[in-house]
């Protein structure tokens, strides 16, 4: 990955065109809602997880997809080898080692992973799941089903008719870039990163190991949190980069 400027900018909308911010979001995210104090929790190796019913909350639907025997044994996103028969999962914005439910709502089953990757580098898809956590999820032979995604929280139970007590991070701020492109040749993606830095915008190159050849990956640096950066990713949709999404780093 290369920088060209020392000084991260985030995209300035004003210079984006803001008829982008009347165009339907890329997936359907809200803040997650309290859900009902009777709901037991997950246990997963004698810890409690639970629903986060806080603004900071996260809940997204959307297209899930799996990754398998191509990638497994290679380093994820945060270091770990990735094993295709742990329950993880690849995620564009979440935190590492952020909990989550997934249902598929094409059969009614559910599921818990903890993000450990980036992904999936396709628009339209919100999170691909190991082999293991898709066959829980009955969606291997398929390969993609529409599910929600849910962020959970550590924490355990309050005291008499109150809500749980949880431990987790903003989900929300970051370190945010939109993706506007993927090449095959570097040159191509530094002529699109030029394009950007020119007019003052950080933009970055990240070189990705595919499962055939590498990829030249350029994003342009959103800002710090995610609401900004939805509103940079819409303005670029504007422009004419139709597979523009956000990552984190």
């Amino acid at each position: 990955m290369k920088k060209n400027m020392k000084r991260r900018r985030p995209l300035h909308l004003a210079t984006l065109l803001l008829a982008a911010l009347s165009l339907p979001p890329l997936v359907d995210i809200e803040m997650a809602e309290a859900r009902p104090r009777t709901q037991l929790p997950y246990v997963i190796n004698s810890r409690q997880y639970y629903p986060i019913p806080s603004a900071r909350g996260f809940r997204e639907e959307g297209i899930a997809s799996w990754y398998g025997p191509s990638f497994h044994g290679r380093r994820t996103s945060n270091g770990e080898i990735y094993d295709m028969h742990g329950m993880t999962a690849a995620h564009k914005i979440l935190p590492m080692n952020t909990m989550l439910q997934v249902k598929n709502l094409e059969n009614g089953r559910s599921t818990v992973v903890r993000v450990n990757d980036r992904g999936p580098f396709i628009r339209g898809r919100v999170i691909d799941l190991s082999l293991q956590a898709a066959k829980s999820l009955a969606i291997v032979r398929n390969g993609t089903a529409r599910v929600e995604v849910v962020a959970l929280a550590e924490g355990h139970a309050g005291g008499p008719g109150q809500p749980p007590i949880l431990h987790y991070r903003d989900l929300l701020s970051g370190e945010f870039y939109v993706q506007i492109g993927a090449f095959a040749k570097q040159e191509n993606a530094t002529r699109l990163q030029r394009r950007f830095t020119e007019t003052g915008h950080t933009t970055v190159i990240q070189q990705y190991l595919g499962s055939t050849a590498p990829l030249y990956r350029v994003q342009v640096y959103a800002g710090r949190n995610l609401s900004e950066a939805r509103r940079a990713e819409q303005s670029l949709l504007a422009r004419g980069y139709q597979g523009a999404f956000i990552i984190a780093r």
